[in-house]
């Protein structure tokens, strides 16, 4: 399982997803600048995404809904506030309506990616999700927002497998 570690730190007001992977750099990267590849892992299996907006430049909005195993499609956004390929994505994301309004009914926070190699061909993903106050934390993780993290960055690796077997 590529996920090594996740941490809760409520003093922080964060939530981080550290994951491992026998990759680059470079192809880390790829996993969420191509958004037919971060829509194959990105949200839980049961949950998988589908990013109708994709563009991974400051001061631009991505966009995209998950469908539910009972159809049901809650929609999000991340607003891209910095990116410094291939190390590094900072976005501030929150949920909206079909039609593109934005709700308040679920808090806003501010997710940072680092990508860093750590070995010859072996690269650490972190996802750091910082919230804006403990009662937004707490209703973000009472959504299933950890295990639900876990489980879509775990989905990675098959991804990366079938480069390793196509070759």
């Amino acid at each position: 399982m590529t996920v090594i570690r996740v941490r809760k730190d409520p003093q922080r007001l964060t939530l981080t997803v550290e994951a491992e992977f026998d990759a680059s750099v470079e192809r880390i990267w790829q996993l969420w600048a191509d958004p037919r590849q971060l829509e194959r892992w990105w949200g839980p299996p049961t949950y998988p995404a589908t990013f109708t907006k994709h563009d991974l430049a400051p001061g631009s909005r991505i966009e995209y809904h998950m469908t539910g195993p009972a159809g049901d499609q809650p929609h999000g956004y991340w607003d891209v506030l910095d990116v410094d390929p291939p190390r590094r994505i900072v976005l501030r994301g929150g949920c909206a309506y079909a039609d593109g309004t934005l709700t308040t009914e679920i808090p806003i926070s501010t997710i940072r990616v680092g990508i860093e190699e750590i070995a010859q061909g072996r690269t650490r993903m972190s996802i750091e999700n910082v919230f804006p106050s403990t009662g937004a934390m707490e209703k973000i993780l009472a959504m299933g927002t950890e295990e639900g993290q876990r489980q879509a960055v775990s989905q990675a690796d098959a991804i990366l497998a079938e480069e390793t077997i196509q070759r």
